[in-house]
């Protein structure tokens, strides 16, 4: 079996308990030591064979995959959650073609892990309800289709993560800023530097602030920035209908000022 798991935002702790399961299990693993902290290896166990995909090609990964016979437990360790800029769609296709068992395990993602640690909701009520994860073009510009670039985002005005853009500041800023864009100048902005790490760095600014906060980070790498009105400061502007005591749920019919408190129930055994 052939597991991609997702070792989350760096933390070692961090790590899903199925996923410290499959280290712990695995007899091979495939880990990019520039994206995943050495800490996260302590799940394995002793005698566990690493291989550093830092250096690494596909075709050097999926040979690694083709020297163990079906049954061997493999890890391919990637950082955050595999389904984000995981590349293991084209790793995936290997396993088919090959007739291999493989399976994912989600991790928890960076701009999760952002957004704890900024201490902010992503999606306030009358503020912001989608969150748009992209990216610079850049290097890979054949890989963004059109349309789904950061300027082209902006107009929505949504909280936006860009990943992978720490090296461009003054692109990635012209971008938010572009014709139309419905970011301000002002507008909130965090940029946070390997969250969860132990040298993590955690930078308000705003939009027409962010290239050169990104500078004095001193980072390119492991960096995403956060953007948008759900990062401001203070008390949301309007409550959530989830809780509110007029509103109805399935569970839970509308109050009429009374306490709308349950009583609490004893797990059954």
């Amino acid at each position: 079996m052939i597991s991609f798991v997702g070792a989350g935002p760096g933390a070692p702790d961090l790590i899903t308990l199925r996923g410290a399961d499959r280290l712990a299990r695995a007899e091979v693993v495939v880990w990019a030591s520039s994206l995943v902290p050495e800490a996260v290896l302590d799940h394995c166990r002793a005698g566990v064979v690493l291989h550093d995909s830092a250096t690494m090609t596909l075709e050097d990964v999926t040979a690694v995959y083709g020297s163990h016979p079906e049954g061997t437990a493999i890890v391919r360790l990637h950082s955050g959650d595999p389904s984000i800029y995981g590349a293991i769609a084209e790793q995936i296709a290997w396993c088919e073609a090959n007739r291999r068992r493989w399976e994912i395990v989600p991790g928890v993602t960076s701009v999760s892990a952002a957004a704890a640690v900024v201490g902010r909701e992503l999606t306030v009520p009358g503020v912001s309800q989608s969150v748009v994860v992209t990216r610079l073009a850049g290097r890979t510009r054949a890989s963004v289709p059109e349309g789904e670039g950061v300027a082209a985002f902006a107009p929505h005005a949504t909280t936006m993560a860009v990943l992978l853009s720490g090296a461009r500041p003054d692109e990635l800023q012209a971008e938010l800023l572009a014709d139309g864009s419905g970011y301000r100048p002002d507008t909130p902005a965090v940029v946070v530097v390997r969250a969860t790490w132990p040298d993590q760095q955690v930078l308000a600014t705003t939009v027409g602030q962010v290239a050169e906060t990104i500078r004095a980070s001193g980072a390119t790498m492991t960096l995403l920035v956060l953007v948008g009105d759900a990062l401001a400061e203070g008390a949301p502007v309007r409550r959530s209908h989830l809780y509110a005591p007029e509103f109805s749920t399935t569970y839970r019919l509308p109050s009429r000022g009374g306490s709308t408190a349950g009583r609490p129930s004893a797990r059954r055994r």
